[in-house]
């Protein structure tokens, strides 16, 4: 299987044409990637919290709905063996629904009858992305006043592994 391509590539938030419609003939994106997020709510469902914890994106960027899944299992964890599966409230915020496409263009011997260069270079899906703005929340964690310092080290953990920069944010 193929490398993913970096992240710079696909960094930048743009709207490319990738009308999805219900009928398929309209759509020009005709598939629509699987997503890798499995969950989006976590820990205690039912229970309120007093205090809540944001990650807040300090840029507009792109985030791939790998790297969201990756840093919701580490942060996830991180909770849930500290403060056990009712002791928190861990929720995305976001959902990718931008399809990212890649033109791929065959180098070495014999690309010139797989490849098309940039004449028809509208490209296949590769993947689904999450657009975010600046100021705008990524994951929240509800706590008790207490667990504040856990729900902050894992969101601190999510950092690690998502691009650009981000600030912590703690919420009444």
């Amino acid at each position: 299987m193929a490398r993913l391509r970096k992240f710079v590539a696909y960094r930048r938030i743009e709207r490319p044409y990738t009308r999805k419609s219900k009928y398929r003939k309209y759509s020009y994106v005709r598939a629509n990637p699987n997503n890798k997020i499995i969950r989006f709510d976590m820990g205690e469902l039912k229970q309120t919290f007093p205090k809540r914890v944001d990650l807040v994106s300090k840029t507009d960027l792109q985030i791939r709905h790998n790297a969201l899944e990756s840093a919701r299992q580490t942060a996830n964890k991180h909770l849930e063996k500290t403060l056990g599966k009712t002791g928190y409230h861990f929720k995305i915020r976001i959902y990718p629904h931008h399809v990212l496409r890649e033109n791929a263009l065959a180098s070495g011997a014999g690309a010139d009858r797989l490849s098309t260069g940039m004449k028809h270079s509208f490209g296949k899906p590769i993947g689904i992305a999450a657009q975010v703005n600046e100021g705008q929340s990524i994951f929240s964690v509800d706590v008790q006043e207490k667990d504040i310092l856990v729900a902050k080290k894992a969101m601190e953990r999510a950092i690690k592994k998502l691009p650009n920069k981000y600030a912590i944010v703690v919420n009444n």
